[in-house]
């Protein structure tokens, strides 16, 4: 495992077969990626760098001045290529549907969760992100994320049990319009 510092950059850390949850914000919190049609490019960008590189992408969320992703490395060292493609690819684009003249991406941030629990923790964070920000009250509404991947996989007893033991969520209201209540 590398870190790699900078003075004005969030410490980066590399390692191989590691379970990463990372963070990316545009550039002074601007809602670049309000259209629908960016946040589906980035998320096709995101998949595409993910496979070249031979990490798994596991869930995502894409929101309007962010997102968040959890996946496992297969070389850590790509990171920072991955995340470089990511960028300078959606970047391009953005500016041209956008008109904005600034830079895009402010930076990354990355962690590595140390344990299921930790995983859990950072999942269900992710996962939440639309209905913390006002985007959706209930977590089906909200078309840019991984929840539906979240729910096959998990099973919605299980997500709802994860939701529930986490004190930041345990007063998450949860629509009840649908039988699994999310």
């Amino acid at each position: 495992m590398r870190r790699k510092d900078y003075p004005h950059n969030p410490t980066h850390i590399f390692a191989d077969d590691t379970l990463y949850f990372i963070t990316a914000a545009i550039y002074q919190k601007r809602p670049l990626l309000q259209a629908p049609q960016l946040k589906q490019l980035l998320l096709e960008r995101i998949r595409l760098c993910f496979d070249n590189h031979h990490w798994e992408l596991h869930h995502w969320v894409i929101l309007d001045n962010h997102y968040h992703l959890l996946g496992k490395s297969c070389v850590g060292q790509d990171l920072s290529r991955i995340m470089t493609d990511i960028h300078a690819f959606s970047g391009y684009h953005i500016k041209q549907v956008t008109h904005t003249q600034e830079r895009v991406w402010w930076n990354y941030w990355d962690y590595c969760p140390r344990n299921e629990q930790d995983y859990m923790i950072r999942l269900i964070y992710l996962l939440n992100n639309p209905v913390k920000h006002g985007y959706v009250a209930n977590l089906h509404d909200y078309p840019f994320s991984s929840f539906q991947e979240a729910l096959t996989t998990y099973g919605s007893e299980n997500l709802r049990h994860q939701f529930q033991a986490h004190p930041e969520f345990r007063a998450l209201i949860l629509r009840e319009a649908y039988d699994d209540e999310f």
